[in-house]
C-alpha cells in the first residue's frame, strides 16, 4: 500500500504545492491535502496556538490538525530560506518544532530547506526526505527534477493572470488556460501574502469580491522573479526577507502601471514585517496618487466590515478615474 502524505493547505502551500505533490507522486506516495479553511478549522488552530503568532500561523494548526488520521506522514518543512541571502520569515522556520509538541500526530518529514548559501542545497532535502521511500538515487533525481519542472510551469500560469487555485486546476487538467480577467472597470492591484489573499475564508473572499464588483485583479504572482527584484532594488537597502521583497518589488510595479486604478493591502494583524513593508507601499502610494486601502486581518475580523470597505475603495478608484483627487482608507 502506498504511504499517505499530508500536506497542510495553508503557508507556503500556496508557492510549492505542486513542487511537493510531484515529488512525492513521482516516488510512489499517495499525497493527502487538508480541508480548505473553514471557521472550524481555525477553531482547532487557536486551541493550540499561542496568543503572540499571526493568523496565518493559527490556521495552519489547524490544517495539520486536520489531517490527523488522513495521513501515515504530515510534510512540513523547515524552510528557512528559498533564495541566496535571503531569509523566510522566522515563524515558518520554527513551525515544526512547535508543531512537534501537539500529541496524537502523524510522523513529521520536517527536512531542513535552506537555500541561503548554495542553491543545491535543493535538491540535498529532495534525497533526505526520498530516501524515506526508495533506495535508487536515479529514481530520487528524476522525481526531483519532474517536480521542480511542474512547479515552473506553475508559475508560468499565474503570471499569465490565474490565481492559484485556477492554475493548480489546470495543471490537474480539470479547466483549460483562461485568459486573465479584463473589465471596463479597469484594474486592482491586490498586494499581500499568497496564504491570505489566496485562503477564501482569511481573506473574505477578497478576490472574488473585487471581481463581482467589476475590477480585474492582478498579484504579485503574476509577476515574474525578475520584475520583482527589480522593483525593489529600488529601496535604499536590500530587504533580506523574501516574501517581503515580492510584496514591495510588486506594489512598486502595479504602482507605475498605468491599467492599475487602485491598490488594496492586505496584511495578518501581528505581522512585523508587513507593519514595514505595508508602510513603505503606503507611502509610495500617496505620493503617486494612488487610490489605497489598507486590511488588517485576525481571526475577528468581520465580514460585513470588509464588504463595506472595498465598496468605499471601488467609488474612489471611480473618482481617480474620473480625474478627482486620491486618497487612502486605513
Amino acid at each position: 500500500m502506498s504511504p499517505k502524505i499530508g500536506i497542510p493547505r495553508a503557508l507556503l502551500y500556496y508557492y510549492y504545492y505542486p513542487l511537493w505533490r510531484t515529488f512525492f507522486e513521482e516516488l510512489g506516495a499517495e499525497v493527502i491535502v487538508s480541508s480548505p479553511s473553514t471557521k472550524e478549522v481555525l477553531a482547532r488552530g487557536l486551541e493550540k496556538a499561542v496568543d503572540e503568532i499571526c493568523l496565518p500561523v493559527k490556521i495552519a494548526y489547524g490544517h495539520v490538525l486536520d489531517l490527523a488520521g488522513k495521513a501515515d506522514f504530515i510534510f512540513l518543512p523547515r524552510i528557512v530560506s528559498v533564495r541566496r541571502r535571503e531569509y523566510i520569515c522566522p515563524k515558518f522556520l520554527g513551525f515544526p518544532d512547535i508543531i512537534r509538541r501537539i500529541g496524537g500526530l502523524p510522523p513529521l518529514l520536517d527536512v531542513n530547506i535552506n537555500l541561503y548559501r548554495d542553491k543545491k542545497d535543493s535538491f540535498r532535502s529532495a534525497v533526505e526526505v526520498g530516501r524515506l521511500f526508495t533506495g535508487n538515487p536515479l529514481k530520487i533525481w528524476s522525481a526531483y527534477r519532474r517536480a521542480v519542472k511542474t512547479n515552473k510551469k506553475y508559475f508560468r500560469l499565474l503570471q499569465l493572470g490565474l490565481m492559484p487555485e485556477e492554475a493548480l486546476a489546470v495543471l490537474e487538467k480539470k479547466v483549460g488556460k483562461k485568459p486573465p480577467l479584463v473589465d471596463e472597470n479597469g484594474t486592482v492591484a491586490l498586494i499581500g501574502h499568497p496564504y491570505i489573499l489566496h485562503d477564501p475564508y482569511i481573506s473574505m473572499n477578497i478576490t472574488g469580491r473585487l471581481r463581482s464588483m467589476g475590477a480585474a485583479v492582478v498579484t504579485a504572482e503574476g509577476l515574474s522573479g525578475k520584475t520583482i527584484r527589480k522593483y525593489a532594488a529600488r529601496l535604499p537597502k536590500k530587504l533580506f526577507w523574501t516574501l517581503g521583497q515580492r510584496l514591495i518589488g510588486a506594489a512598486y510595479h502595479y504602482l507605475e502601471n498605468s491599467t492599475v486604478k487602485g491598490m488594496v493591502h492586505v496584511a495578518a494583524f501581528g505581522c512585523g514585517l508587513d507593519s514595514i513593508t505595508g508602510e513603505l507601499i503606503e507611502r509610495r502610494a500617496r505620493a503617486a496618487g494612488m487610490p489605497f486601502l489598507n486590511i488588517t486581518v485576525d481571526e475577528h475580523t468581520g465580514e460585513a466590515g470588509i464588504i463595506t470597505r472595498l465598496e468605499a475603495f471601488m467609488d474612489m478608484a471611480g473618482w481617480k478615474a474620473g480625474g478627482r483627487a486620491a486618497c487612502s482608507i486605513r
